[in-house]
């Protein structure tokens, strides 16, 4: 399996899509199926009937998986959209920044 190049706990910035410019923070990666999902981002709504856990019911709004092709981590330095790749460093593999060369965290 390769490395990957998003992991939970990354800033990213949205790509594609209605929510294209936005910023966000991956809380969950899920690498076999190519999804991520990001906090406040991609909300869609349910209509859920009343029950016995939610005897209001309602609507119920969350966040959808999205393809990992629409997300790219959040430059450390700019704040804007950046790819990544791998180098070694004192030793350890580390993600990159591609634009301004400065290591990702995690």
């Amino acid at each position: 399996m390769a490395a990957a190049k998003i992991k939970k706990g990354d800033p990213v910035v949205i790509l594609s899509g209605k929510d294209k410019g936005k910023h966000g923070t991956v809380t969950k990666a899920m690498p076999k199926e190519g999804k991520v999902i990001v906090g406040g981002v991609n909300l869609i709504t349910r209509h859920v009937k009343p029950s016995q856990g939610n005897p209001q019911g309602g609507l119920d709004r969350r966040e959808a998986p999205m393809s990992v092709s629409k997300v790219a981590i959040e430059d450390p330095k700019t704040g804007k959209p950046t790819r990544v790749r791998f180098e070694e460093r004192d030793g350890k593999k580390v993600r990159v920044a591609v634009k301004s060369g400065e290591v990702i965290n995690g």
